[in-house]
């Protein structure tokens, strides 16, 4: 009983953190689990994977009922990410967790460092037009998709095969990788990457979850409470979003990550 409790507080955490900061806010799930049920890396990824899959799943449904998916460039990222999954999750069920920590750890301070000067870079270039030469993957506001190319299809790509790697390995979505790059190589409104991303991350998740499934890695008691925690999470979550700054949110997201990364690389000693 104390176990399913926790996981369930636990899931509300990350769907909470989910809903108020994107699909990027799942990189601290397995954190999370490591420090308070002292579970290793490989232990932790999978159940991560799970609730990610099935939080980001729903998030992205309501997403898309209000037309900011973009579904396209969704299932092609997520193809690619789906090749590389498998490969993150056989590797994991074979390194020490000591790399694997310091992997986590630094993937962590990286995230940090990213949101801080992509925050401090959006307040620079707030009233400056953008670059839409140097952008591949352009809107047609005409029909409402997107332009596609080879620069697109290869930006897009590549960050897919980086995400489902990175989300198999470390049983993180991938939403980290996926934002970024939606940012840098489209011209989509904010509302319409987020929600993009979380369809990648969901799509990502669920071939992660079904290779951990095949190989018997999920610990299913810890796992299903935790899921549920952060499906509640996230939509409570979504419910106090629009009423605080996204900016001061992910400044705030990023101290917190560069906080758990020390922490994550101090407690190896």
């Amino acid at each position: 009983m104390e176990i399913l409790l926790t996981g369930a507080f636990l899931g509300i955490l990350i769907g909470t953190v989910l809903a108020l900061t994107g699909a990027g806010g799942t990189i601290v799930a397995v954190p999370l689990l490591m420090a308070v049920l002292h579970l290793t890396i490989a232990e932790a990824a999978p159940i991560a994977l799970f609730a990610v899959c099935l939080s980001s799943g729903v998030a992205a449904i309501l997403a898309h009922r209000q037309g900011n998916v973009r579904y396209r460039a969704a299932g092609f990222i997520a193809i690619t990410g789906i090749v590389t999954a498998p490969l993150g999750i056989w590797l994991a069920q074979r390194l020490p967790n000591v790399p694997l920590i310091i992997v986590f750890a630094s993937v962590l301070c990286y995230v940090a460092i990213n949101m801080l000067r992509q925050s401090k870079l959006q307040q620079d270039l707030a009233n400056l037009p953008p670059d839409i030469a140097s952008i591949p993957c352009q809107l047609s506001y005409e029909h409402g998709r997107l332009i596609w190319n080879w620069p697109c299809a290869r930006a897009l790509a590549f960050s897919g095969a980086i995400a489902g790697f990175l989300s198999g390995l470390l049983g993180v979505g991938g939403g980290f990788v996926v934002i970024p790059a939606l940012r840098k190589a489209t011209d989509l409104p904010m509302p319409s990457i987020l929600a993009t991303a979380l369809a990648v991350v969901a799509l990502v998740s669920a071939t992660g979850v079904a290779a951990a499934v095949f190989i018997g890695s999920i610990n299913w008691p810890v796992a299903l409470p935790f899921a549920a925690g952060a499906l509640t999470g996230m939509l409570i979550g979504r419910k106090i979003a629009g009423h605080l700054a996204a900016s001061r949110l992910q400044q705030g997201f990023a101290v917190v990550l560069m906080g758990i990364s020390i922490w994550m690389i101090v407690r190896l000693f």
